[in-house]
């Protein structure tokens, strides 16, 4: 949630770069900015006589009833437009960068940061190492705040960023600066403690570093974590994912090895986290320990209800995907045995490319999907010859390992994973267009993140896929202009 404005406005901050004008990247159609005569390249200096730092200094200042909005003209003219309209009544306009004071960038060096792993060749916006808790609010980006100033927590309180995804790692104060590589990082209970004082929650995270923060280590965080419920609303378990690379520089500089979890190892988180999930639900009602898809899987155990993920805040987080795609094909299911002419689709076909880990989970849905549809449905896993591996979930699979690995045969068409994707739907992480895989493959792509998607694919054609839903990732995944 976003406050609402109030006539006691705090002076801005001063730490930051000066911010350059908002560019407006897109005006939508019908709104009030179009019917303002607002076009794309178009700049916003100021909302209400405020200089505006970013999109959501734009959205707080801008949610008045009465808005005047200072622009500048892709011609140099300036304009001063009025608004009149409801309060928080969004005025359609979408811009070129969440931030426009630049980016708050991380001050930690931890020895498992997947940015130290990222091999050459990846969107260029991949390798800058933010840790702004803008982008937490608007985008869902993990942030330590370690960084933050007086003038940062002086925001918080007057613009109530809620929520904001935080990364834990480890409640202990020693551990957590020995993970972060920083002796000066704050107590995150005592941070965690401040942003419950002005009325902000966090989803928090822990990244699961074998021999470093697991066993007693993990227990007393989440114990300390779900003691802070409700400003602490869930508190995700996560595998550390590891390219060589990382892998190489995390032993030789501190020498960590970061292996990946086996059978074994996943058991054992899941049965350190389940009894903190059934304590939780009976005194709060939530599960707020969640554990990662990844740990179930490679576990081997029943992957939990829908209820268990209390809504599913953190799926882009991989926490609940594989409940969310098993609970749609039920419900595809039953739309299928329900129509009064059973669907044919027999003489189509199509190849699911995906990672490694989920494929064999995914096998036996698409064979009970050709027994009802007719269609011929198979699944092949991809291996992550990029990041390695040990890196073995879809969204990290690039068009490289698609178009060099996929045996689409005779399959009509081929259908990989829209997380594959960037958040515009254009590019694979490494930068491959979706023509250029098509063209390579030798058969049209399509994009599913669901069976019902399937479906849909196979009874009406492929689509290219538009804008995700999911706004996390939304700046990292901005076009690069060649």
């Amino acid at each position: 949630m976003l406050a609402a404005p109030t006539a006691n406005r705090k002076s801005q901050a001063v730490n930051r770069k000066a911010p350059a004008p908002g560019v407006v990247s897109g005006v939508r159609p019908g709104s009030l900015a179009d019917e303002a005569g607002i076009e794309p390249g178009d700049s916003v200096l100021s909302a209400n006589g405020h200089v505006l730092r970013d999109v959501v200094d734009f959205q707080f200042y801008a949610a008045d009833a009465e808005v005047e909005v200072h622009i500048r003209k892709a011609n140099g003219l300036d304009d001063l437009v009025l608004f009149e309209k409801d309060i928080d009544e969004d005025l359609g306009l979408e811009f070129e960068r969440a931030t426009w004071d630049d980016v708050i960038l991380c001050n930690n060096n931890c020895f498992f940061c997947f940015l130290k792993g990222l091999p050459k060749g990846m969107r260029k916006t991949l390798y800058t190492k933010d840790d702004d808790y803008r982008l937490s609010f608007l985008h869902g980006n993990f942030v330590t705040l370690t960084n933050l100033s007086e003038d940062d927590w002086a925001r918080l309180d007057e613009q109530r960023l809620s929520p904001l995804n935080v990364s834990v790692h480890a409640t202990g104060l020693d551990l957590r600066r020995h993970m972060l590589s920083n002796s000066n990082a704050p107590d995150v209970l005592d941070q965690l403690r401040r942003l419950g004082s002005l009325g902000v929650q966090a989803h928090t995270q822990i990244v699961l570093c074998p021999g470093v923060n697991d066993g007693e280590h993990l227990a007393r965080s989440i114990r300390d974590l779900g003691e802070l419920y409700p400003t602490v609303q869930t508190v995700s378990v996560v595998p550390v994912g590891a390219s060589p690379k990382l892998e190489e520089w995390s032993l030789n500089r501190d020498g960590i090895p970061l292996v990946r979890p086996t059978p074994d190892y996943a058991r054992e988180i899941v049965g350190i986290l389940a009894p903190f999930q059934k304590e939780f639900r009976r005194r709060f009602g939530a599960t707020i320990v969640q554990c990662s898809d990844e740990f179930y899987v490679t576990a081997g155990v029943p992957i939990p209800g829908a209820a268990a993920y209390d809504g599913f805040p953190q799926y882009e987080n991989g926490i609940g995907m594989v409940r969310t795609m098993l609970q749609d094909w039920s419900s595809t299911k039953r739309r299928l045995r329900a129509r009064t002419r059973p669907i044919s689709l027999a003489g189509r076909s199509a190849l699911i490319g995906t990672a490694n880990l989920i494929a064999p989970t995914l096998a036996p849905v698409a064979r009970e999907f050709s027994e009802l549809t007719g269609a011929d449905v198979r699944v092949q896993g991809a291996t992550n010859t990029v990041f390695g591996e040990r890196v073995n979930v879809s969204g990290l699979l690039c068009g490289k390992d698609y178009v060099e690995q996929l045996a689409a045969g005779d399959a009509d068409i081929v259908i990989l994973p829209r997380p594959s994707l960037d958040y515009f739907g254009e590019k694979f992480l490494d930068s491959m267009t979706i023509d250029e895989a098509e063209a390579a493959l030798g058969k049209p792509i399509a994009f599913a993140a669901l069976w019902s998607d399937v479906l849909d694919i196979l009874e009406h054609g492929p689509r290219r896929p538009g804008r995700n839903e999911a706004s996390n990732g939304a700046f990292w995944s901005q076009p690069i202009a060649n």
